[in-house]
C-alpha cells in the first residue's frame, strides 16, 4: 500500500460515549489522504465493537485490539506502528474540523522548521452545548510559545496536535513518568530542538466532562507538570534532566535529592498549590494535605479564604475546619 501523508493516532479506554462523533469526525476530512489508528486499550465497554464496524466501512481505519496497559504505552505503540511522516493526535471525545487536516498539514508542509502545530480550541460539554472556559488562547508562533513556558501559560492542546513522526521519536516520544501530563512534558523536551506554535483557528470541539483525566486526577498533572518545568529548566541550563530515565516521578518530598539541591520540593508545592483552589477533585485527594503543607512552609494565602467556603459548598466541612485553622494559626505565625 502507499505510504499515507497523514497517520492518525487514537487511543480509546472505555470512550464507546463520544467515539462515533470523533472517528467520523475524521473521517469527513477535506484532506483525506490517511490512515487512522485507533488503539482500544483493554475497554471493558462496546468501544471495540464500534471500531471494527466503522473499520469495515473504511479502509483506511487500522484497528488495534489489546488488553489494557495505559496512555503513555498506547501512544507509544501508535508512533512506531504509524507509517506517514505526520501523526496527527485525536482523542476519543472530542470533535475535529472538517478542514483540519488540511490546514495543519499546509502549514507544515510551507514551515519545514516548524515540527508540531496545533490549533485554538471551541470548548463544549458533554451534551456539545459551549462551555466557558477562562485563559488564553495557544501561542499562535514559537516566539509567543517560548514566552508562554516562562509565564507557565497554555502551550499546545495535545489531542489538535500535528507533528513530524520522527522528530518526536528521536527525543523519546512519551515519558511514562510524566503519567497524565505526557503532552507538556514532550512539548519543553521538543522546544529544545525544533519550533512550536497553534494556528489561531478554532479546530477542534474540545469536550469537558467530570469522567476526563483532567478532571480526576488534578493533583498528580499538576505535580508532573511542575516537575517537567523543572526538567526543562535543567536542560535549557545545560544540566542533565534527572527524570530523562524514571518510569514514575518520586515523592514531592524526594525531590531535592533528585535534583541535586534543597528548595525543588518547596518550589512544586508552590506550583501546584494555586491550581488546586478550584478543583473539586484536587481538594478531595491528596492535594488538600499538599495546600497544608504549602501554608505551614510560608505559601501565600491569596485565595485560600474563599477555598474554606468552597469546601463547604462541596460537602467537605472537616476539610473546611482544617483549612481555616492552618490558615489563622499561619497568620499568628506571621504576625
Amino acid at each position: 500500500m502507499p505510504t499515507p501523508a497523514i497517520s492518525v493516532a487514537m487511543s480509546v479506554y472505555n470512550g464507546e460515549r463520544f467515539l462515533a462523533a470523533a472517528i467520523e469526525s475524521i473521517l469527513g476530512q477535506t484532506f483525506g489522504d490517511f490512515e487512522f489508528l485507533i488503539l482500544d486499550d483493554g475497554s471493558r465497554d462496546g468501544t471495540a465493537a464500534l471500531i471494527h464496524d466503522y473499520a469495515a466501512r473504511d479502509a483506511r481505519i487500522r484497528p488495534i485490539i489489546r488488553e489494557n496497559r495505559g496512555l503513555i504505552v498506547s501512544l507509544n505503540q501508535l508512533l512506531g506502528e504509524a507509517r506517514a511522516p505526520i501523526i496527527a493526535r485525536m482523542d476519543a471525545d472530542d470533535i475535529s474540523h472538517p478542514q483540519r487536516f488540511e490546514k495543519q498539514h499546509a502549514f507544515l508542509s510551507a514551515n519545514p522548521d516548524y515540527g508540531v502545530v496545533g490549533s485554538w480550541t471551541e470548548d463544549i460539554d458533554e451534551q456539545g452545548r459551549p462551555y466557558r472556559v477562562l485563559g488564553h488562547d495557544h501561542p499562535r508562533d514559537h516566539d509567543e510559545f517560548m514566552a508562554a513556558i516562562e509565564t507557565r501559560g497554555p502551550l499546545l492542546c495535545h489531542p489538535v496536535a500535528m507533528y513530524r513522526r520522527d522528530l518526536v521519536r528521536a527525543v523519546g516520544g512519551y515519558h511514562a513518568a510524566f503519567r497524565h501530563c505526557e503532552d507538556l512534558d514532550l512539548w519543553l523536551r521538543l522546544a529544545g530542538v525544533t519550533r512550536l506554535c497553534s494556528l489561531p483557528e478554532r479546530l477542534l470541539l474540545y469536550r469537558h466532562y467530570a469522567e476526563q483525566v483532567s478532571s480526576r486526577h488534578a493533583t498528580e498533572q499538576q505535580i508532573g507538570a511542575a516537575v517537567s518545568h523543572l526538567a526543562y529548566r535543567e536542560r535549557a541550563a545545560g544540566r542533565p534532566d534527572p527524570t530523562e530515565n524514571l518510569t514514575q516521578l518520586p515523592p514531592i518530598d524526594e525531590l531535592d535529592a533528585l535534583f541535586g539541591r534543597p528548595g525543588v520540593s518547596r518550589e512544586v508545592r508552590s506550583y501546584v498549590a494555586p491550581g488546586l483552589l478550584y478543583s473539586k477533585a484536587g481538594l478531595g485527594d491528596h492535594g488538600f494535605d499538599l495546600l497544608v503543607r504549602h501554608l505551614h512552609e510560608g505559601g501565600a494565602h491569596d485565595g485560600m479564604w474563599r477555598t474554606v467556603a468552597r469546601l463547604v459548598r462541596f460537602g467537605d466541612p472537616v476539610r473546611a475546619a482544617r483549612l481555616a485553622t492552618t490558615l489563622a494559626l499561619t497568620t499568628l505565625r506571621a504576625a
